[in-house]
């Protein structure tokens, strides 16, 4: 794993967050903790668990000056929030401290499936 690389993984899930080369390894944990948290605020309204640990979130990039760029999915493509829920997200990251500003990108590819769901989002919805 490079120095610009930290994978956060949450059971089968795998969140790429890519790290500015200033930040120190502290600063980066203590900030991907903070992203991470804020995400886990952001739930789908018609499944029981929050977006990070469905698998909804593919990927957090930190620049150099602190803006946050992510590329969020959603469980389907005609989902009802489907328009509300990136600003949700952008809302809920933009609100931690030491994050200059966010973007929410919306993919489609790869589709979403069960296999990104972690183990707490897999107990909170009995599909084991």
């Amino acid at each position: 794993m490079s120095d610009a690389q930290t994978y956060a993984s949450a059971g089968q899930q795998s969140t790429i967050i890519k790290a500015p080369s200033e930040m120190t390894p502290e600063e980066l944990r203590g900030l991907t903790d903070l992203i991470v948290a804020a995400l886990k605020t952001v739930y789908d309204p018609e499944i029981p668990a929050d977006i990070y640990e469905l698998g909804l979130i593919y990927n957090v990039d930190i620049d150099d000056s602190r803006f946050v760029t992510i590329e969020m999915t959603l469980t389907a493509p005609a989902c009802p929030v489907a328009g509300e829920m990136p600003q949700w997200v952008e809302n809920a990251v933009g609100a931690v401290p030491g994050v200059a500003g966010v973007k929410v990108n919306m993919v489609f590819d790869p589709p979403w499936d069960q296999s990104r769901m972690s183990d707490e989002a897999r107990v909170a919805l009995d599909m084991w």
